[in-house]
């Protein structure tokens, strides 16, 4: 993880500087912002990355000898089945519907993103999952 966030964070030198030339050159207000936000989702991702890679063990991708059979495993838990998500998304597309059939639609959006999050947020806390 540490080359990674040591990419995004040269990266996001870069954009920055392209940010300011771009924006003395073309004058132009919307894609200098655009280059300003890029650079600091830039930013942001390559402190997450080499903040989490202090505190978790090195993987194959820092060592330099590694073969590509040392990085094989378990990569961590994920949820094998989840209906939470398809709510979200239901919930999801309903409000975004709402801008352009009317406002009034956000109010049978809400309550299925909270059940959907609720849900989401509290599925390994009953049923067959609880032990998980």
């Amino acid at each position: 993880m540490k080359i990674q966030g040591r990419m995004f964070i040269w990266l996001s030198f870069f954009i920055l500087i392209m940010a300011v030339v771009y924006g003395v050159w073309s004058k132009e207000p919307a894609g200098t912002t655009a280059l300003f936000l890029a650079f600091g989702l830039s930013v942001m991702i390559g402190f997450y990355l080499g903040f989490t890679a202090r505190r978790v063990d090195a993987g194959a991708q820092d060592d330099k000898e590694a073969d590509v059979a040392d990085d094989a495993g378990e990569l961590g838990f994920f949820s094998p089945h989840s209906w939470q998500p398809l709510m979200l998304g239901a919930g999801g597309a309903i409000a975004f519907l709402s801008i352009a059939v009317g406002w009034w639609l956000i109010y049978f959006a809400a309550p299925i993103i909270m059940l959907g999050l609720f849900g989401w947020v509290f599925e390994y806390y009953h049923g067959e999952n609880r032990t998980q």
